[in-house]
């Protein structure tokens, strides 16, 4: 029920916009991204043309909310603890790898990047969204600990190339299998069990700066 400080107008306009983002996703996912209409779009929201553009915008920004909405869940969090020691750092980055494996496993984040890789010839835009919304998230997270962690003098090296290093380690070549339907998201105990030994690897290449 609306209340005095949220209107009944705002729920409405909110709805309609989770429905305009649902149907965009799945019109997306069966059509291709080049070949989806916004009438079709409209017609699967139950909205008018004029209401979807308000709400959201034009095609590509449909795309673009579609990606933001998922990458919210990567973003940096408030508090992020910065570790004080080595088993600090592997606590956090053990929690980190598991969310991020979680998320970007999911059958609808990996849909995504198929639509991706299926318009690139034709909507380049969508990679170029997908990169620079939605994976540039879950870089920063990691890059965001990686400076923490050689600020501290926990590891040594540049952040962006121990992150990566550290993504090359966890994924292997399960995304690739993930994208090619070959392999199904992980279960959450082979996700968590991943995500440790990819860590324990990382951390026994990088000892401590004065330790070498």
């Amino acid at each position: 029920m609306a209340t005095a400080s949220t209107p009944a107008g705002t729920d409405e306009a909110n709805a309609a916009r989770l429905r305009i983002l649902d149907a965009a996703f799945a019109a997306f996912m069966e059509s291709g991204y080049a070949a989806t209409s916004t009438l079709e779009i409209a017609t699967r929201a139950r909205v008018s043309k004029r209401e979807l553009y308000a709400r959201v915008g034009n095609k590509q920004q449909m795309l673009m909310a579609c990606i933001q909405e998922r990458a919210k869940r990567w973003a940096i969090p408030a508090g992020l603890p910065v570790p004080g020691d080595r088993e600090e750092l592997q606590q956090l980055l053990v929690g980190c790898c598991t969310q991020l494996m979680r998320e970007v496993s999911d059958p609808a984040v990996v849909a995504v990047f198929r639509l991706a890789i299926a318009e690139a010839v034709q909507a380049p835009e969508v990679a170029r969204t997908l990169d620079a919304t939605g994976r540039e998230a879950y870089r920063l997270l990691l890059r965001r600990i990686m400076t923490d962690a050689v600020n501290a003098q926990l590891l040594g090296g540049q952040p962006a190339e121990l992150a990566a290093q550290l993504g090359g380690l966890l994924w292997g070549d399960l995304l690739v299998s993930l994208l090619l339907g070959v392999a199904e998201q992980p279960k959450a105990r082979k996700i968590a069990a991943r995500a440790r030994s990819a860590v324990a690897a990382f951390l026994q290449l990088h000892p401590p700066p004065a330790s070498r």
